[in-house]
């Protein structure tokens, strides 16, 4: 079906609007991507996801990166990246003056109406970190949720070498549809919040930590060994999956 006879089944009620998202949804046409030589940008990701194609800027050569992001700006308006530089962002910037990058999360992105979008974010997720050194990947994960619509709650520097600043957070914690929980060291404060909550809790293991730490290794083991339930764990410094994963727990928890 061609989408105006979609479009013209819901009109006359032969189709509801829900079965019509449904079928789209599950339409590849071999072509629903912008062919560059260098990529393949994936047009039709938003579409089959819900989620449009992020870039992940980290190794790309600089003029690469720069038509990517003018590709797909032009494409939707709007362009999200994750690890970029500051280098990058100055070369992007050379191209498109309203990008934005946030030197903590590395995030670079062109907001389309960032007030409006703030404004119709929904449900909650809490990002939660063990230290400070640990807000850089946190904040990974909770600008990649906001980008995708959700509200986010930030609880940081909440680690169990001082538990009572966690538990007097509690009720922020347990009223989130998911829980962020990002930790270097040892990695124990997603177990301490898998204890406490009765919402799915995504861990994220950060690299930060001493030798034997093997660069964020020790708190991944120690997450996936999590005596906790209803904890699921992502790669190390991993913050946008994070954020990804929360916004779908999110989304479901509001739109069921």
């Amino acid at each position: 079906m061609e989408v105006k006879d979609i479009l013209a089944r819901v009109q006359n009620n032969e189709m509801t609007v829900d079965e019509a998202e449904r079928y789209l949804r599950q339409q590849t046409p071999r072509r629903s991507y912008e062919e560059m030589g260098f990529a393949k940008l994936d047009t039709h990701r938003e579409v089959r996801t819900g989620f449009p194609e992020v870039i992940y800027c980290a190794g790309k050569p600089d003029e690469y990166l720069v038509s990517i992001f003018q590709k797909m700006y032009e494409k939707n308006g709007e362009v999200f990246g994750t690890r970029a530089t500051e280098t990058q962002y100055e070369l992007v910037r050379g191209a498109l003056a309203q990008v934005q990058y946030d030197r903590v999360s590395r995030i670079l992105k062109i907001e389309d109406d960032p007030q409006k979008k703030a404004a119709k974010r929904i449900g909650k997720i809490a990002v939660c970190t063990a230290g400070t050194a640990d807000i850089p990947v946190a904040e990974e994960a909770a600008q990649t949720a906001e980008y995708f619509g959700s509200y986010v709650d930030r609880v940081y520097d909440v680690g169990v070498s001082g538990l009572h600043r966690l538990l007097a957070h509690t009720e922020t914690i347990q009223e989130a549809n998911c829980v962020v929980a990002v930790a270097g060291m040892e990695g124990a404060l997603a177990s301490v919040i898998g204890g406490l909550v009765s919402n799915p809790v995504i861990a994220v293991p950060t690299s930060v930590g001493y030798g034997a730490s093997m660069h964020g290794l020790s708190a991944l083991l120690t997450m996936i060994n999590s005596c906790a339930n209803g904890i699921a764990v992502v790669n190390i410094d991993n913050g946008y999956g994070a954020g990804y994963m929360a916004t779908q727990i999110n989304r479901l928890a509001e739109n069921g």
